[in-house]
């Protein structure tokens, strides 16, 4: 399920930004505007982003192996690691340089008006792909806000996908500004001081979601099954105390470690039995853990 809207997601996104960077192209090429052509370069940027993780989700679902037992799950955190330092630094650092080309050597902006109507249409066509990327969250959000979710996600691609939108949307109101702008003054400077806050805003945004991405990487716990887990089995009658729990990200699913100390006057049959329960039942609540290693033991 959260691959599907995760797949659902990048393709709002990729078909967006496909369209609204041949719009900003167009554009570009017509007025002469750098925060245009920054805009159109930070537009296909997003769209090779989107390839990238397409090609990330469809690795990650590979079939476990000998060499690779926990399947390829985290193989999307190296792809979304890939767009947020390749194409948003990348992206960020020519906008700047075209930005300061364009102050240095200033270029009268033509037909600004049509500028300015391809990117208002252009704020719709990323308000649409922001749509579908916040319905794909949906589920997995629930009540916490926008940044809870994202400091708290593991959906490496929406956690991309929504940080671009964001950008982009930002970005279009930082081009709408600053080319309105250098129309009303004349002065060319204004459009140039917009590619490079452009290119700015994406080197932000990257490194905040490099960072998140980054600690998913390293293997960032599951806190909140965590918890529920450690509250699950303190209830249990076997359980005397539980010593130690992980809960690990891995992709789509959720790697669990448990050390705990059972009754001393439980067989190993029974105990296996309530183990073997105890599991089922915390798969079952849920659905996201995949493994679950659990040792009996009276010392951490």
């Amino acid at each position: 399920m959260a691959q599907n809207n995760s797949t659902k997601a990048v393709l709002y996104a990729f078909t967006a930004n496909l369209g609204i960077a041949l719009a900003k192209t167009g554009a570009a090429v017509w007025t002469g505007s750098g925060s245009m052509l920054a805009e159109a370069i930070h537009s296909y940027a997003d769209c090779g982003n989107q390839v990238l993780l397409l090609i990330g989700m469809k690795r990650s679902v590979k079939k476990a192996t000998q060499k690779h037992p926990m399947g390829y799950e985290r193989e999307s955190y190296i792809w979304s690691m890939m767009v947020a330092f390749i194409l948003f630094s990348v992206g960020g650092v020519f906008a700047i340089h075209e930005g300061w080309e364009r102050y240095i050597h200033p270029h009268a902006i033509e037909n600004a008006n049509s500028a300015l109507l391809v990117l208002l249409v252009a704020v719709g066509m990323e308000a649409f792909s922001l749509k579908g990327a916040l319905s794909a969250m949906a589920e997995e959000k629930g009540r916490q806000t926008l940044w809870q979710w994202f400091k708290s996600t593991h959906s490496s691609e929406l956690m991309v996908v929504t940080g671009e939108d964001i950008a982009a949307l930002l970005g279009l109101v930082i081009a709408l500004v600053t080319l309105g702008l250098a129309v009303l003054t004349g002065n060319a400077a204004f459009d140039a001081l917009g590619s490079m806050l452009i290119g700015l805003l994406l080197i932000i945004v990257a490194a905040v979601v490099g960072a998140e991405v980054h600690s998913l990487l390293i293997g960032e716990s599951a806190e909140d099954i965590r918890i529920n887990v450690q509250t699950y089995l303190e209830a249990q009658p076997c359980v005397l105390r539980v010593l130690n729990i992980w809960a690990i990200n891995h992709g789509n699913s959720v790697m669990v470690s448990i050390k705990a100390e059972l009754k001393p006057e439980m067989t190993v049959l029974s105990a296996v039995n309530e183990i073997n329960a105890m599991e089922r039942q915390i798969k079952q609540i849920h659905n996201c853990v995949k493994w679950i290693f659990f040792e009996i033991d009276n010392a951490d």
